[in-house]
């Protein structure tokens, strides 16, 4: 590792702008598709940096890069906040960690940088846009932006109940999620004379049970809940003919979420045929299961060794919560990819509205995350 001075000398200069800069993201959060000024903020640092940043007319988000040439290894963190109520108030709020994402990918940046470290190649920086909806990964797919990545790093801090603080994974092995989108269709009549009417509602409790019902592959992780139901009005002696539903499916893996989709539809089919009513269902975001490299575990594994030691190295955890940093790889299959499982004592849980973790952490996966691109950079293609 060829710098000015050590990289672990350069990340421990930045403790108080490490701090400054995740209070600054944290007490401004944007949800999806609209962190204009989070945007802003980012494009700046990276322009103060002598940083090319690409901002994007249609979207929010922006792409920075350092360097020329190959090998093109790329740093991803997401930027949006979640919207929920807290304390009685809905508003944004970043308590999925993506504050804290933004802090590490900004300040391992701006730490090689002050290391004297130079590139050989290039050095990517996506700040994704939405990564909530499922959508942003997607969207910088579609721009172009990864076409020539080699390597590409993401990070998420894992709740304590998965890692404890001063503990770090290699990988992150999301499971896939899909939701459906439904509107049942029956027929309404007087609460005395069920016989003449469809009841929606029990058109709904036949999706349910028929869902419970579903079995997949049983070694690998899947399950399928209805999570939205609204049916009925104000009148209770009337049949509703009319239902809305909503259901959330989860797999470990992208070929189990085929076959998982493949039988709920089935049911509904079923349940439509059986009591004579019309179901119309749209599918909503769908986000794929991860596609881990090796060779990029590989690479993260031994940075977390340098920085942690060998005895705070964690088995890659298994999640089922979705994350769309696996698109990436997914559309681009080329790309070398993992994500950093960065355990910080995080309580009681991702997206609680009053989720904390030990900010002071965050020094270590700056240095974890810099280690990583001169690791890969000497490695080369």
């Amino acid at each position: 590792m060829s710098t000015t001075i050590s990289l672990k000398q350069a990340v421990t200069a930045r403790v108080s702008s490490i701090d400054e800069t995740f209070r600054h993201l944290h007490n401004n959060p944007e949800i999806s598709w609209k962190e204009v000024q989070t945007t802003q903020y980012l494009a700046e640092r990276m322009h103060r940096l002598g940083l090319r940043v690409t901002t994007f007319d249609d979207c929010t988000g922006l792409v920075a890069e350092w360097g020329e040439g190959s090998p093109v290894v790329g740093l991803r963190t997401d930027i949006d906040a979640l919207w929920q109520e807290v304390d009685g108030e809905w508003r944004a709020n970043h308590s999925c960690g993506h504050d804290a994402h933004m802090t590490l990918i900004v300040e391992a940046v701006e730490s090689l940088i002050a290391s004297g470290y130079s590139p050989p190649g290039t050095l990517k920086i996506l700040f994704q846009p939405a990564e909530e909806k499922g959508t942003g990964a997607l969207k910088l797919v579609e721009k172009g932006v990864v076409d020539d990545v080699d390597y590409l790093y993401g990070v998420h801090l894992r709740p304590i109940q998965e890692m404890k603080g001063g503990y770090a994974g290699p990988a992150i092995y999301n499971g896939a999620a899909t939701f459906l989108y439904g509107e049942i269709t029956g027929v309404s009549a007087h609460g005395a004379r069920p016989h003449l009417g469809i009841n929606a509602i029990e058109v709904a409790s036949a999706i349910i049970t028929g869902v419970s019902q579903v079995h997949t592959d049983p070694r690998v992780p899947a399950t399928v809940k209805m999570t939205m139901l609204q049916a009925g009005g104000e009148s209770y002696n009337i049949i509703p003919d009319k239902a809305r539903f909503a259901l959330d499916l989860r797999a470990q893996t992208n070929q189990v979420m085929d076959d998982l989709l493949t039988r709920v539809r089935q049911v509904i089919d079923g349940a439509a045929a059986t009591f004579g009513a019309t179901i119309e269902v749209q599918q909503g975001s769908r986000m794929v299961a991860a596609e881990v490299n090796d060779e990029a575990k590989k690479l993260m594994e031994e940075a977390i060794i340098d920085v942690l030691g060998e005895d705070k190295l964690e088995e890659a955890p298994v999640s089922p919560g979705a994350e769309d940093f696996h698109f990436y790889t997914v559309e681009r299959p080329q790309i070398k990819a993992t994500m950093l499982a960065f355990g910080c004592d995080l309580k009681p849980g991702l997206h609680h509205p009053h989720m904390e973790f030990d900010q002071t952490a965050l020094v270590k996966g700056v240095e974890i995350l810099s280690n990583v691109v001169i690791r890969t950079f000497a490695k080369g293609k």
